[in-house]
């Protein structure tokens, strides 16, 4: 089983609705499970880049309000220490769904790709295996990306694959981001994003459900080269 890792970037706020089981060896009723208990993140724990597991430097992931915040208000010079937020329990087939929203402004010194730029990292590397000045983990992504209000598409929902390869469309792809069929969500607005992984043979990301809610597939995951 991989680990399920959320990894939250640049003034995003997530809150973690549930996940559910979907291991085609359990024969129990499927039931939904919250990850996040609403108070505290004693289920979760930390890798940001340049520090150890488990230091969670700068306070960067917090919960106020009843959600998980990530802030950088004392940070400084962002300095590439990206964050990376794990849950305890690992999983491999499952239904994750999510909602988070875009708050605030790029944080100093960090790289302007990153402006509204998070995701849910997933058959991630476990990050006790991963040295101090690694950035990401090896992983698939989920990526979320909030639109910058200057008119140009800007979809969420997107794939990207640090260390790794997914067959999509038939053939491994050669982008390390793929873009998925989502319009694009401008402002501060709440976002409900659903994941579904059926271990290494099917991915589904699907965006605000309703009609016309998956919004890419891939299949096959790979550890690249």
């Amino acid at each position: 089983m991989k680990l399920f890792k959320a990894c939250f970037l640049f003034f995003v706020v997530i809150l973690i609705c549930g996940c559910r089981s979907l291991k085609p060896d359990v024969k129990s009723k499927e039931s939904w499970i919250s990850l996040f208990n609403g108070k505290d993140l004693d289920d979760w724990f930390v890798k940001i880049h340049h520090h150890d597991v488990g230091v969670n430097f700068g306070n960067t992931f917090r919960v106020e309000d009843g959600v998980i915040k990530v802030s950088y208000d004392q940070y400084g010079d962002f300095n590439d220490q990206f964050g990376h937020l794990y849950y305890k329990v690992p999983f491999s087939y499952y239904h994750l769904v999510v909602e988070y929203r875009f708050t605030g402004q790029l944080q100093k010194g960090a790289p302007s790709y990153t402006l509204r730029n998070s995701g849910v990292m997933f058959h991630s590397q476990d990050p006790r295996t991963m040295p101090k000045e690694q950035d990401w983990p090896i992983s698939i992504e989920m990526q979320f990306l909030g639109g910058l209000g200057d008119g140009k598409p800007r979809p969420t929902g997107n794939m990207c694959s640090p260390g790794t390869n997914v067959v999509y469309k038939g053939k491994i792809a050669g982008d390390h981001c793929i873009n998925s069929s989502s319009r694009t969500y401008d402002g501060d607005q709440w976002v409900k994003a659903e994941l579904i992984v059926l271990g290494d043979s099917l991915i589904t990301h699907v965006i605000n459900g309703g009609h016309s809610a998956t919004v890419l597939q891939a299949t096959n995951r790979r550890r690249g080269s």
